[in-house]
């Protein structure tokens, strides 16, 4: 726990104010999960992503997705080597510890597709030719909603279901931009930051996290929530089982990080907008009245929280 603690030191003396985005990464990444981070240009999505990817002692790529960008540019690619004359294998990218995807929405739908093999599976296939992903993987994808119409493809639904959290980074305080002026006026605190977990380190707290107790209590709020989202008059597709997994399994690492060998009520209402609004699909009434945001809190305020005392019984 000293290295996770001194891993999210190291990121909020980067990005100040977002602790709890940092939070927010650990949980996806011990949890298995992607993170989509979305925002106005220049609040620090590409730095924090890059700050995270250095912390840990893994491999990082990066991938600045444009319209011609091609999926092979992404997965690999098989080629003739005309001084050995045969074919060849590039990997892409895509095998690496940590992804980021820049601008994902930038990238055109069959690019973008070249991802949902390695994020789902953690594996790549080339040509017939299956390229395994080492575990720990996570992509970081950013992307700016305010571009949604200069040359940019949203993402389709499979896309988005792949992604545990999305996250908005937003503006920082007047107080914290104070902070940010001090602090970059002489330096840059991402060149001092040192890699402080290893891979093995990250897959043994995986694993651990599997350990981590639900009772029967938190599995049926944690059910109750995912077919509200599926019965709700003005939402036309709710939370998939993939969804329901992944709140699942985000509960259990949040619980974990907090020093808890049980996942509580809390920790589902905490997490649950994060995992359900960018995979609720509305109806075009409910669209125009209201946003997915607006819905999940519908949705958490009509689902009964249990009791503490119940939620950790064993």
């Amino acid at each position: 726990m000293e290295n996770i603690r001194l891993a999210k030191e190291a990121l909020n003396n980067v990005i100040y104010g977002k602790e709890d985005v940092v939070d927010l990464l650990f949980t996806a990444l011990f949890a298995g999960g992607h993170v989509l981070l979305e925002s106005v240009p220049g609040t620090g999505k590409t730095k924090l992503a890059k700050s995270f990817a250095k912390v840990m002692n893994g491999k990082f790529n990066r991938v600045q997705f444009t319209p011609d960008v091609l999926p092979s540019d992404v997965t690999g690619i098989r080629f003739f080597n005309p001084k050995t004359q045969e074919f060849e294998l590039r990997v892409g990218p895509v095998v690496s510890n940590v992804l980021l995807a820049d601008e994902i929405n930038r990238a055109t739908p069959k690019t973008q597709s070249s991802l949902l093999e390695v994020m789902e599976e953690y594996q790549s296939t080339i040509d017939g030719e299956t390229i395994k992903v080492e575990a720990p993987f996570v992509v970081i994808a950013t992307q700016n909603p305010v571009e949604s119409n200069y040359g940019t493809f949203p993402l389709p639904e499979a896309q988005l279901d792949r992604f545990l959290f999305r996250v908005d980074i937003g503006y920082p305080t007047k107080e914290e931009e104070k902070q940010i002026l001090t602090t970059y006026r002489t330096s840059d605190p991402y060149e001092e930051i040192n890699a402080v977990l290893s891979l093995e380190e990250i897959r043994s707290i995986q694993e651990d996290i599997k350990q981590i107790t639900i009772s029967e209590v938190v599995y049926d709020y944690l059910l109750d929530l995912v077919h509200a989202s599926r019965n709700h008059h003005e939402v036309e597709l709710g939370i998939s089982p993939r969804g329901m997994l992944a709140l699942m399994r985000a509960t259990q690492a949040r619980a974990y990080l907090r020093g808890r060998e049980y996942v509580t009520p809390d920790d589902i209402k905490t997490l649950t907008p994060y995992v359900f609004e960018h995979r609720l699909i509305l109806t075009m009434e409910g669209s125009i009245k209201k946003t997915s945001e607006q819905i999940v809190q519908e949705i958490l305020e009509a689902v009964p929280v249990p009791v503490e005392e119940g939620a950790v019984t064993q």
